[in-house]
């Protein structure tokens, strides 16, 4: 029985120590581990104090008070905290799960927990007693800590019983509904033997020792089922950390065989000394170098093949959204994706906004600032020798495991074939968005230039008609207000149908010019005609050129209709008492015409859209003023760029070259 106790408490001190190490590895920022740390600091006070006082009866004849006490204090603040950081860890772990629909529920709960502490650490007189072996009950220190403590822990386990249960109810697998439902058994067990205990002076010396035993090895089943649920089902969200559990585990396998190297050692010093056995058992392992090379081969030839077929498990949804062609639907669900699949704290996929070649180091240009930039770890993404961007990844513990950072090399190394893949469908959809469009414009421009082309002439004699009229002095004057308002009307739709015309005109892109003219001239011209609109709104005009002389390789009526649209856009957008100037530059190989005003500008939300056709912000417009300005630049081979706000906020600058003839 005496060994059976060693065992025991041997156990509990190695795995309450075994689970304070990994998380301390682990370094989490998250108040479930925390709780747990110290549930499983208040379990090793219990059971390393209990295994202390034990190796010491087992080795003095009377152990030393002073160790006697230290033990007792440790085992009596170790067996307070337990109940309520037991009930606290059920409250963590319920708000990890979302079941928890109130804030103040969550604190309700709090301080039923840790209420009870008001009461037992002002009375832990227990730890102050006589330096007397009566007055230490190490094997049921729960007698000594009274009956209100045991009611305490009794609520305290029914509690969280009764948590677990809800547990496993909302578990999102059967592996961690399993576990849920052990402790939901385990815990009542636990309150079983606590009422034995209590009740354990009426059934003899023997009984009280095996249930005490008993007792003691109740936490070690939910301690030891944790270990093997998070190496095999990533319980906890730490399974992930398989380097960490492996480095701790072997760490307490080498400190356990040199602690049975002393102990051989001190078994056989009457007959052999012990730094001889010693140096035996120490080089004892090297027998099983190669068995262990053979067992670790193989199981790193298959988390390697299981790491493979899960990289490629994770790159089938990412390459499914890349044909959607979307690249920013792809960087959102490809972070996410990762994200969830590899339980990583955060995951950014920073991609390069151009194909500059760039070494893997640098940053791309687009990439968001980061508080912490050394919690990341980052993968590059290349294509052929190039950095098109890079995968940073923050790890929900102190650093990534090692199949974990397989797997995001694997994925840094897959994802610029589903970049590639998106940025070619995507080309693929513009280009056929663009050819939809142009066979739409195509087929409007020839509707329109029928529609223009059959009413132009019934307008123009309309126009003749009513002319006529007004010439007449046979007109009354009540009808000479209202004809001279249909002329005006008829004006404008037969400036709407020349638009129409324009419009429809065929693009010839890339062939110079045979025409030229004088731009200044032109300019003049078409402010000469405006000026009165410019008087009638209050705008005062102004114009300046270096030179008197500056021709252009287009025709008149081209340069004539760049300007005009500009000037009257320009007046249109200024308001009363406001200016426009028109200056007109040289440049090498170039005529630059600048046409600038002080109206309110363009939104930002229209600018990218200015420049399509029937696209008006205007009560009265056709959306095609810039639209014809945009081709007819474009076929004379020079360039359009618009600026807003261009000074103090406001004003529009349009800025149009021109080349000269050769």
């Amino acid at each position: 029985m005496l060994y059976i106790q060693f065992i025991v408490f041997t156990a509990g001190t190695l795995l309450a120590f075994f689970w304070m190490v990994v998380i301390l590895g682990h370094r989490r920022q998250r108040n479930f581990e925390r709780i747990l740390f110290f549930l499983c600091l208040a379990l090793f006070f219990f059971y390393g104090a209990s295994l202390l006082e034990f190796n010491a009866q087992a080795y003095y004849a009377a152990p030393p008070p002073n160790l006697e006490l230290f033990a007792w204090v440790f085992v009596c603040a170790g067996l307070t905290l337990i109940p309520a950081l037991l009930l606290h860890l059920q409250i963590e772990y319920a708000a990890i799960r979302e079941i928890f629909h109130r804030r103040s529920t969550k604190r309700i709960w709090l301080i039923a927990a840790y209420a009870p502490l008001i009461y037992f650490v002002p009375n832990l007189s227990v730890l102050f007693r006589p330096f007397s072996t009566a007055a230490f009950d190490f094997l049921t220190p729960a007698n000594a800590l009274g009956l209100a403590y045991k009611i305490w822990l009794v609520a305290s386990l029914v509690a969280a019983a009764a948590w677990q249960w809800s547990f496993a109810a909302a578990a999102p697998d059967q592996e961690q509904k399993r576990f849920h439902r052990s402790l939901v058994y385990a815990l009542p067990i636990a309150v079983i033997g606590i009422g034995a205990i209590h009740l354990a002076s009426d059934f003899g010396a023997d009984f009280h020792f095996g249930v005490s035993i008993f007792l003691a090895a109740v936490p070690l089943v939910p301690l030891a089922a944790l270990v093997r649920n998070v190496q095999r089902f990533n319980f906890l969200q730490i399974g992930r950390q398989r380097n960490l559990i492996y480095a701790v585990f072997v760490t307490f396998l080498a400190l356990l065989y040199l602690a049975f190297v002393r102990r051989v050692s001190l078994w056989l010093e009457p007959g052999i000394p012990p730094e001889s056995t010693a140096a035996i058992l120490l080089f004892l392992p090297v027998a099983f170098f190669e068995p262990l090379q053979r067992l670790l081969r193989a199981s790193l030839r298959q988390t390697a093949v299981n790491e493979m077929d899960r990289t490629q498990r994770l790159m089938g949804p990412i390459q499914e959204t890349a044909r959607l062609g979307s690249l920013s639907k792809l960087k959102a669900f490809s972070e996410q994706w990762i994200r969830e699949q590899l339980q990583l704290a955060e995951v950014k996929l920073i991609l390069s906004p151009d194909g500059e070649n760039k070494s893997p180091k640098d940053t791309p240009r687009d990439a968001p600032a980061i508080d912490n930039p050394a919690a990341f770890d980052r993968f590059p993404i290349q294509n052929a020798g190039r950095s098109i961007g890079e995968l940073r990844v923050r790890s929900h513990g102190a650093m990534l495991s090692g199949e974990t950072l397989a797997a995001l090399e694997y994925l840094s190394e897959q994802l610029p074939a589903a970049l590639d893949l998106c940025r070619l469908i995507d080309e693929k959809l513009r280009l056929e968005r663009e050819l939809a469009e142009r066979e739409r414009l195509a087929a409007l421009g020839q509707m329109a230039a029928n529609i223009s082309h059959n009413l132009k002439n019934p307008l123009g004699s309309i126009k003749t008609i009513l002319q006529v009229q007004m010439e007449s002095t046979e007109l009354p004057q009540a009808l000479r207000a209202e004809t001279r308002m249909v002329l005006e009307e008829i004006n404008r739709l037969s400036a709407t149908l020349n638009q129409l015309l324009k419009f429809s005109r065929p693009t010839l892109l890339g062939e110079p010019s045979a025409d030229s003219c004088d731009a200044l001239q032109v300019v003049d011209e078409v402010l000469g005609v405006l000026q009165h609109e410019a008087r009638r709104r209050g705008v005062a005009v102004r114009t300046s050129a270096p030179v008197l002389s500056m021709r252009v390789a287009a025709a008149n009526d081209v340069v004539h209709d760049i300007v005009s649209n500009l000037v009257l856009n320009a007046l249109e957008a200024t308001p009363a008492g406001g200016s426009l100037d028109v200056r007109v530059d040289t440049m090498p190989g170039f005529c630059k015409i600048t046409v600038e005003d002080d109206g309110p500008g363009i939104p930002p939300v229209v600018q990218s859209r200015i420049l399509q056709p029937f696209f008006t912000t205007k009560t009265q417009g056709t959306g095609l003023g810039l639209t014809i300005v945009d081709r007819r630049v474009a076929e004379a081979g020079g360039t359009l760029e618009f600026h807003s706000p261009s000074k103090n906020g406001c004003g529009t600058r349009c800025v149009v070259t021109l080349p000269h003839p050769p």
